[in-house]
C-alpha cells in the first residue's frame, strides 16, 4: 500500500535569537514530514523548542534558515500576507488554552471562522452543528464557554480548529489543563476526525499515554528531531 501524502514538511529549520548581545539557538537544522490522516507526537523538555517549532510550521513565525512545505508548496519566500492566506486555507490549531470568544455560544464559536472565510452564516451554522455532534457536543451548541467544563470548551476548540477542513492540524498541549480521564475523551475527538478527514496532525504534549497513542513520536534533541 502507498504512503499517505506529506502534507507538512520541515527542512532543515534552524531558529535562533539574540538575548543580551547572545547568540541563543534553538532550533538547529529540525526536519520533519507528517502525512495526510496521521497523528504525530512532538516531546521534549521545556524549553527545548516545541513551542517555536510549532509556531514555525503554522507560518506563525519565520525560521532562520530552512523551509516549511505546505501541501507541497514552498514558503520559504513567501510574505507575511501570502503566509496569512496559506494558514488560513490549510490550518487549523488547537492551544492549551481554550481562547474561545467569551459572549459568543459554542455553535457561533465554530462558526465564526467559516463566515470570516467566506461561508454564508447559514451555511457555517450547519458545518458548526456537525462538528459540534462529532465531538459530543450537540446538545450544547447554544451554551457560552462559561457554562462549559474545561474538556466540552477543548472539545469546541477542537471542532474550531477543523471548521475550516484545514490539511494541517497543529496542536499544543491540547489536553494539559485536563484531568487524565477528560484528556483521554480530548485526544480521541482529535483522533477520530483527523483519521475520518485525512488531516495531518502534529501535536506538541507532555502527556507520554498520549504520544505512544498516536501514529508517530517525534523528539527534540539538542535543536534537532529524532524519530522515538
Amino acid at each position: 500500500m502507498a504512503e499517505a501524502q506529506i502534507l507538512l514538511e520541515m527542512t532543515d529549520i534552524h531558529r535562533h535569537y539574540m538575548q543580551g548581545g547572545q547568540r541563543v539557538d534553538v532550533l538547529r537544522g529540525a526536519s520533519l514530514a507528517v502525512r495526510a490522516g496521521q497523528l504525530t507526537a512532538l516531546v521534549g523538555p521545556s524549553g527545548c523548542g516545541k513551542s517555536t517549532l510549532l509556531n514555525i510550521a503554522g507560518l506563525l513565525e519565520k525560521p532562520t534558515g530552512g523551509d516549511v512545505i505546505i501541501d507541497g508548496k514552498s514558503t520559504a519566500r513567501l510574505g507575511q500576507r501570502s503566509c496569512g492566506r496559506l494558514r488560513r486555507s490549510h490550518i487549523g490549531f488547537v492551544f492549551q488554552f481554550h481562547r474561545l470568544l467569551a459572549e459568543f455560544s459554542a455553535i457561533e464559536n465554530v462558526m465564526i471562522p467559516q463566515m470570516l472565510n467566506g461561508l454564508s452564516r447559514a451555511a457555517a451554522h450547519d458545518r458548526a452543528e456537525q462538528l459540534l455532534a462529532m465531538v459530543g457536543l450537540g446538545n450544547r451548541h447554544d451554551h457560552r464557554p462559561g457554562t462549559l467544563s474545561g474538556g466540552e470548551q477543548q472539545r469546541v476548540a477542537v471542532a474550531r480548529a477543523v471548521a475550516n477542513a484545514p490539511r494541517i492540524l497543529l496542536a499544543d498541549e491540547p489536553t494539559g489543563n485536563l484531568d487524565p480521564e477528560t484528556a483521554d475523551e480530548v485526544f480521541d475527538h482529535i483522533a477520530t476526525i483527523v483519521h475520518a478527514t485525512g488531516t495531518a496532525a502534529l501535536i506538541v504534549t507532555h502527556n507520554h499515554g498520549l504520544a505512544t497513542a498516536m501514529d508517530c513520536t517525534l523528539t527534540i534533541r539538542n535543536g534537532a528531531i529524532e524519530t522515538g
